[in-house]
């Protein structure tokens, strides 16, 4: 006797945005990432297909950072120290996109010449980044849009104490923007409100709720995100964007994911754990709705892109 599975039909999707631009666009990039057009929960693919499966972008540093894991500095080596040579073998090792950040110590001039270089070197769509502080990602970010017009590259991090001059050289230069906020859906649904209100076109704009590492929060984050994508099929404007989360920023700063000594035995092997840090926390985002992660490691994208496939194809 055949058993009819019961099926949810949604009033709502999420939209369609699409980063960088080919040469029939009007940009230089090799190909360009289509993300969104969901119109069930993820992965419900006996209620509908996934139309456009998630993507993996790596993260890359305009000057080497002091920061990272030692792990990280031993995988990437020399080309740390060139951004645009880190850029080509974050390609090579599976990149979909590439998480420019821009430095504190960089100037307009020398971000605009990092960011042309990182384009000359790699044919993906490219999202940049300012280093953080509003102020300064307003003084950075304006003039690599200006320079990169007709790129549709992704700026952030568009928040609600930059949002006006992000948006506006957003607009002026066929740019899109990442609208980050804390953790917590009404307020995501504010910024975008207010992105919207200056005229951005609503395919220009990816939402970024962030989110906790495993084991730091990511329980809070899966749920904002969960309840995010269904607000967006229930109809809510405002919440009908694709998601982008950064787990490899969030888990290679955890203690479990960076620190090889002074930890309990039982904790396992240093690489091992760290890798599985991130590699877990990516896949529990992906399975609520992310449409972008930013991970480090070329292992995790390895096998986040993997396990990719085999929830789109299942």
């Amino acid at each position: 006797m055949p058993i009819d599975i019961p099926k949810d039909k949604w009033a709502g999707s999420v939209k369609k945005v699409t980063i960088g631009a080919t040469s029939a666009d009007g940009g230089t990039r090799s190909k360009a990432v289509t993300l969104g057009g969901q119109t069930a929960m993820p992965y419900l693919n006996f209620e509908a297909p996934t139309p456009n499966k998630p993507v993996v972008a790596i993260e890359i540093k305009s000057t080497k950072p002091d920061d990272w894991s030692s792990l990280l500095m031993e995988t990437w080596g020399d080309v740390m120290s060139d951004p645009a040579a880190w850029a080509k073998k974050a390609e090579e090792a599976g990149a979909d996109l590439i998480a420019l950040t821009l430095s504190l110590t960089d100037t307009p001039e020398s971000a605009v010449k990092v960011v042309k270089d990182v384009l000359g070197a790699t044919g993906l769509p490219l999202v940049v980044w300012g280093p953080g502080q509003a102020e300064k990602d307003n003084d950075l970010l304006v003039p690599v849009a200006e320079a990169t017009k007709g790129e549709r590259i992704l700026l952030g991090i568009c928040e609600d104490k930059n949002y006006r001059t992000i948006v506006a050289t957003a607009m002026a230069n066929g740019h899109l923007v990442q609208a980050r906020t804390a953790m917590d859906v009404n307020l995501a649904k504010q910024l975008n409100i207010l992105i919207t209100d200056m005229g951005l076109p609503a395919d220009r704009i990816v939402m970024d709720p962030t989110t906790g590492a495993l084991g730091y929060g990511i329980e809070y984050g899966y749920s904002v995100m969960e309840r995010l994508r269904l607000a967006a099929l229930q109809g809510d404007g405002m919440t009908q964007f694709p998601m982008l989360v950064t787990p490899g920023y969030e888990t290679w700063k955890t203690k479990e994911a960076k620190v090889g000594e002074g930890v309990p035995e039982a904790w396992g092997d240093w690489k091992a754990r760290a890798l599985n840090w991130e590699i877990l926390t990516a896949m529990a985002l992906v399975e609520s709705g992310a449409d972008v992660v930013v991970l480090r490691h070329p292992e995790s994208v390895k096998q986040i892109k993997s396990a990719i496939e085999e929830l789109v194809t299942a």
